[in-house]
């Protein structure tokens, strides 16, 4: 399929118009990497396979749990088909174990279990940082209707439950991640973006080894080593994908 005009060119990747259908887009995932707002940037060859096809299966996995998300079918190694959607200006994250950003912030200790999970709201904006803000900044600055934030959070919080016990069944902990999310031209609210090793991070459940972009963020090693383990667990019971995966 030959995709049409770009309507939107992101850090890693390109959403196409679809040839045929102005309800759907074509989704690519480029092999570019940041990390820290684009202060640190690179290319790793064969990172955006990796991406997408994890993310197609997760996608699936929430499907089939009945939550509602962007995702319609894979097309290649590197492109899938999703619903065109008007996105919510926010990202959502959602943390098990405190790491990173967290710790930073707040006297929590690294690697501190979060019981009930962290639920973060953020402004989507490179010019801003992408900021932390609460209901009243949503409110003010009309990012999302009070109905509209407790769909997005009751959603990632579903996310985490199921996507916490399929990965722990591929020895991934789920430490934390990244949601985004927009309404179809039917006004409902669903998981969009990506779920891969860019936005979220996984943890191997023995060593706690860092399975994500962590590893580019740290200078840890070889990245795509990590993505490509965490995508071999994830794809391990899912004979078409695992085949497209790229041979080392």
């Amino acid at each position: 399929m030959e995709p049409g005009d770009i309507i939107y060119e992101g850090k890693a990747k390109t959403l196409y118009e679809h040839p045929e259908d102005e309800n759907l887009a074509v989704m690519e995932f480029r092999d570019d990497i940041t990390a820290y707002n684009m202060q640190k940037v690179d290319t790793v060859e064969g990172k955006g396979v990796y991406n997408c096809l994890i993310s197609a299966k997760l996608f699936e996995v929430l499907e089939e749990a009945g939550l509602p998300t962007h995702y319609e079918e894979l097309l290649d190694e590197r492109r899938m088909i999703v619903k065109r959607l008007d996105m919510f200006p926010l990202e959502v994250i959602v943390r098990n174990i405190a790491t990173g950003s967290l710790v930073e912030r707040l006297p929590f200790e690294e690697g501190q279990e979060l019981e009930p999970p962290i639920v973060e709201f953020c402004y989507k904006s490179d010019e801003y940082g992408d900021p932390l803000v609460n209901r009243d900044h949503i409110k003010a600055l009309g990012l999302a209707e009070d109905t509209e934030v407790d769909v997005m959070k009751e959603l990632a919080l579903r996310v985490n439950e199921i996507l916490s016990e399929f990965l722990k069944d591929h020895d991934i902990i789920l430490v934390d991640f990244k949601l985004e999310f927009g309404k179809t031209k039917d006004g409902e609210i669903v998981i969009a973006d990506e779920i891969s090793p860019d936005t979220c991070r996984f943890w191997d459940a023995e060593t706690g080894q860092s399975l994500d972009k962590d590893i580019f963020r740290k200078d840890e090693g070889d990245v795509l080593a990590g993505y490509r383990e965490a995508a071999e667990r994830i794809l391990r019971d899912d004979e078409e994908k695992a085949a497209m995966l790229p041979r080392e």
